[in-house]
């Protein structure tokens, strides 16, 4: 069979082979042809080697990246798949090699010509490296950093009042609807994975055909097969961020000898740790020399044999330095054995099986059949340790911090007829520490409940709710307030009027939003929270889990909510940020400064003037600024799917931008108006209904 590319109405490539190894070739090189650029990006980010072409503002990650040992680490899982399960060994080589053979080919993204960037190899471990790159800070492991500040600083009582869906962490809604409560009598699945919006865009709309398999998805560049959101016909999955805890740090002793660096370990023993140094190269500067230390507990991620960048010793003299354990780098499996089995599934529990095999990150899925089977569970790898790891950074000479095994991964049913997930505590509660306020979830389960039956048409309007049921504190402290100059008192009856939708088209919404941001500033400048103001030392990369006014704006309900707050006069704080925003209001509506604010690994020359947007952080519709900080929008859903079971063709999938990662190409941005106003593309199977492009 030869194989073959074409694409339907919005330029997604539908691919189909004469077997899995063929269609990965393929996969990988249209992948290359029409995102060559961020998958160069994402090989160098993976590397640590992208301030060669970015310049200084890449410098901090590139750092991480070595010190983390992200591409040795890449390389080590693929040499154990390779002995493991030699098959997707050489399904994953033959994507690269599509992807070198898409990159020789490539039409020129103008990025190339900018940066002179040349696109090199990818190695066969690449997709492994992409892929951990990603996905390394999903369970924000920095927040143990933040934990630690706020119990120096605060006290160990704090550290719930700042507990939130914190930045750099990653979300997602997934809602199913069993075939009982549909119109067709079979189940519906359906979402919107949050994250950082970036362009070109994370996932890319995909199809993939052969005689064992004919799956759509949302694939992620760079990395073959479906992983997190698959229809192949007869099953369908889709996932959540399980906000599971699963990386933990250390507090080194490290010291320098002859031969080398040693570490203190929990028999009271030093032990040789090892240690090279790395050049890397900044376009426009000096190249910088970096240090790479790893312990028996893992790579040195923060400080070294002289100590923390400044901080004084530890209370023995010796300096300490901070080292980071994820199970990747523990266990050589990034479970990529999973990959082809979701592929193949035919029944839930065909991904059940697959899933079991599932690494990282941690996941909850939703996975349905056309027999009416249903799959609700989490799947990854999180490690059994003591209580003390899972919340702060741990001390490495001292015993009882080591890992036994893996916890059994949590499942859950459907309650009357549906089952949602919006990164709050759910089946995968055991396993964490921090999680999302209950709102999405609540929303979206309260919106599911007013209907008795739902189609797959009817989903869209449940994605783009902007219904903010976090606003109820605030707006209950300003009801409680006394006297108000008259401006503020009208002010404050109109807000506690407002239907508390933040709809980008209203006037209300952004005054709730100033008068928001006014409140979360006066509390960040309080002389209470005046010691985590600066933060530690600490690499760049670490800082937005160390800021604190983003901290308080992400957490303001519960420090709204709090019995007390270190003496913080609250409605004082609230009656002066009414006041101030009666004084200069906004003179607009929400979407004026609610904007989308892509993320791009290079601007482009020409400004690009992005649309206002509905929603806000705890909406349904995530679209997230920062309180206090700014109304621009760098997080939200980073595609949105419906996926039916009763018949494929009656599913739906968008993602922000478009498929091609090409500026100026027609489907570079041609699906933004469509997922601004909360429509969705159809999803085509039909091959008679696709133009052919080429033979591959």
């Amino acid at each position: 069979m030869v194989t073959e590319i074409y694409r339907d109405a919005w330029g997604i490539p539908h691919v189909r082979a004469g077997g899995a190894a063929e269609l990965a070739h393929a996969q990988g090189r249209v992948t290359a042809r029409d995102r060559a650029w961020q998958l160069e990006v994402e090989r160098h980010r993976a590397r640590g080697t992208s301030a060669s072409f970015l310049g200084e503002d890449a410098l901090p990650w590139d750092l991480f990246a070595r010190r983390a040992r992200l591409d040795d680490t890449a390389g080590r899982c693929f040499a154990d798949l390779e002995r493991r399960d030699p098959e997707t060994a050489a399904w994953v080589r033959a994507y690269v090699d599509g992807v070198n053979a898409g990159l020789a080919e490539r039409d020129e993204a103008p990025e190339f010509a900018r940066t002179g960037l040349a696109p090199g190899r990818w190695e066969p471990w690449t997709p492994l490296g992409v892929w951990l790159a990603t996905h390394i800070l999903f369970a924000g492991f920095p927040a143990k950093l933040w934990r630690e500040q706020v119990v120096t600083h605060l006290g160990p009582d704090a550290v719930g009042l700042f507990a939130t869906d914190g930045p750099g962490t990653a979300g997602s809604n997934g809602w199913l609807v069993g075939g009982e409560r549909t119109v067709t009598g079979q189940a519906v699945i359906a979402g919107d994975p949050h994250r950082f919006i970036e362009d070109p865009g994370v996932y890319q709309q995909i199809h993939l055909s052969c005689p064992e398999f004919d799956v759509v998805g949302l694939a992620v560049p760079g990395v073959p097969g479906i992983a997190h959101f698959g229809h192949t016909g007869t099953v369908a999955w889709a996932i959540t961020n399980a906000m599971a805890d699963y990386q933990d740090l250390y507090r080194e002793r490290l010291r320098r000898t002859g031969a080398g660096v040693e570490a203190l370990g929990p028999d009271g023993t030093w032990h040789r740790a090892s240690r090279h140094t790395e050049v890397v190269e900044v376009a426009g500067a000096e190249p910088v020399e970096v240090e790479v230390v790893e312990t028996a507990r893992g790579p040195v991620i923060i400080g070294g044999p002289e100590g923390l960048d400044g901080e004084p010793a530890g209370p023995s003299g010796v300096p300490v330095a901070i080292s980071l354990r994820h199970p990747p780098r523990v266990t050589s499996d990034l479970g990529f054995s999973a990959l082809l089995p979701l592929l193949r599934a035919r029944r839930v529990a065909d991904v059940d099986r697959a899933l079991d095999r599932w690494a990282e990150p941690v996941n909850v899925v939703q996975a349905a059949d056309t027999e009416g089977g249903v799959l609700h569970r989490v799947a990854g790898r999180v490690p059994v340790r003591a209580e003390a790891g899972r919340v702060r950074p741990v001390p490495a000479w001292e015993p009882g911090h080591d890992w036994h095994g893996w916890h059994e991964s949590p499942r859950a049913g459907l309650t009357g007829g549906v089952a949602v997930m919006a990164n709050q505590r759910g089946p995968a509660g055991p396993l964490g520490v921090e999680f999302a306020p209950p709102h999405r979830h609540d929303r979206i389960a309260a919106l599911l409940a007013a209907k008795d039956r739902w189609s797959a048409a009817d989903m869209p309007a449940v994605h783009v709710d902007t219904h903010l049921g976090s606003a109820a504190p605030l707006l209950d402290l300003l009801r409680s307030l006394g006297t108000l100059t008259p401006g503020a008192a009208a002010l404050r009856d109109r807000l506690l009027a407002w239907d508390r939708r933040m709809d980008a088209d209203s006037p209300d919404a952004a005054l709730y939003a100033a008068v928001r941001s006014a409140l979360v500033r006066r509390l960040a400048a309080h002389p209470a929270f005046a010691a985590l103001t600066v933060p530690p030392a600490y690499p760049e990369v670490f800082r937005p889990w160390l800021a604190l006014l983003p901290r308080i704006g992400f957490a303001l309900e519960h420090l709204l909510t709090a019995d007390d707050l270190y003496g913080v006069d609250r409605p004082a704080a609230a009656r002066e940020a009414v006041e101030e925003v009666a004084l200069r209001p906004p003179t607009g509506v929400w979407g004026d400064t609610h904007r989308l604010a892509p993320w791009r690994a290079l601007e482009p020359q020409a400004p690009v003037e992005e649309p206002g947007l509905s929603g806000d952080h705890d909406c349904v519709l995530c679209t997230s600024g920062v309180p206090g900080l700014t109304d621009l929008a760098a997080r939200g859903p980073a595609a949105r799917y419906v996926w039916d079971l009763a018949r494929r063709e009656d599913s739906r999938w968008v993602v922000p931008l478009g498929a091609s990662g090409v500026p100026g190409s027609p489907h570079h941005r041609d699906q933004l108006p469509l997922w601004l106003g909360g429509d969705l593309v159809p999803v085509v199977t039909d091959w008679d209904r696709l133009t052919k492009e080429t033979d591959v």
